[in-house]
């Protein structure tokens, strides 16, 4: 893939920097990263990273200018589309807060933004 270097993602880092468009009247930043779109608020600064994907989504890093903490944000297509979906999302949260791992701080659905097609 162009653009990727060696990780823990499988092999691949991303080096290159995506930018940001307002929206919003300027509360969310809208990135289109590697054709998944991220709204984001704008608490959030960039640069933001692609750090992992998967058959279900896309993981980005970014600065929770809040906080002053690089966080993941995890960005699943079509997350409650259908009641499978939904039940597999809801799955994966519940097991990330069951491991109490350090680097896994409270999943939750902060700043979610959904929206029909």
């Amino acid at each position: 893939m162009a653009g990727m270097s060696g990780n823990a993602n499988g092999g691949q880092q991303c080096n290159m920097e995506f930018i940001g468009v307002l929206s919003h009247g300027g509360r969310y930043i809208h990135y289109n990263i590697f054709g998944h779109t991220f709204e984001i608020t704008t608490k959030y600064h960039p640069p933001l990273l692609p750090i992992g994907r998967g058959a279900y989504g896309i993981v980005c890093s970014l600065l929770n200018a809040e906080t002053n903490e690089i966080v993941a944000v995890k960005k699943i297509g079509k997350a409650f589309e259908n009641f499978m979906d939904a039940k597999r999302t809801l799955r994966e949260i519940k097991i990330l807060r069951h491991l109490e791992h350090e680097n896994v701080r409270n999943p939750s659905f902060e700043d979610a933004i959904s929206r029909s097609a």
